[in-house]
């Protein structure tokens, strides 16, 4: 199936992420020096519209390099589309368990379009009675959640 745009990871050009990765190395040479960086993290989540803060920027390393770090920060930081549909979303869903270059944005873009705590980790660990269930159950199953009011 294929998608929309907005459902798309965004093309983010060259010169932008190595701008990003510029302020990111920055940032993070600053922090490690004991130095206070509160005016350069404020500054590059204005630039990002994200919110990340001084752990983010010291410990990225362990999960992802500085250029998927830049590429993540230049994201849309919350890209919910009102009028997403069931077979949108199991497309989505198909790219996360596929597991290619851009499975982060689709997570992200999964996790923010769904009401369900964690949807994403139903597709790694499904409850006991969906194991062997097939992507498009799962989705079924996430999409059944509804927050309990209180």
């Amino acid at each position: 199936m294929q998608l929309r745009p907005e459902l798309l990871p965004p093309s983010i050009p060259t010169t932008r992420r190595a701008e990003l990765a510029a302020a990111i190395t920055a940032i993070e040479d600053r922090l490690e020096r004991g130095e206070d960086a509160t005016t350069l993290i404020e500054a590059f989540n204005t630039d990002t519209d994200n919110d990340y803060d001084e752990l983010d920027f010291l410990s990225f390393h362990s999960s992802q390099s500085l250029e998927e770090f830049a590429y993540e920060a230049a994201w849309p930081s919350f890209p919910k589309v009102v009028d997403i549909t069931r077979d949108e979303l199991v497309e989505i869903a198909e790219r996360i368990v596929a597991v290619d270059p851009d499975t982060d944005f689709y997570v992200h873009l999964f996790e923010t379009n769904t009401v369900r705590p964690g949807a994403v980790s139903v597709f790694y660990h499904p409850p006991e009675h969906l194991k062997g269930a097939s992507v498009t159950e799962l989705v079924d199953f996430i999409l059944s959640y509804r927050p309990m009011a209180l």
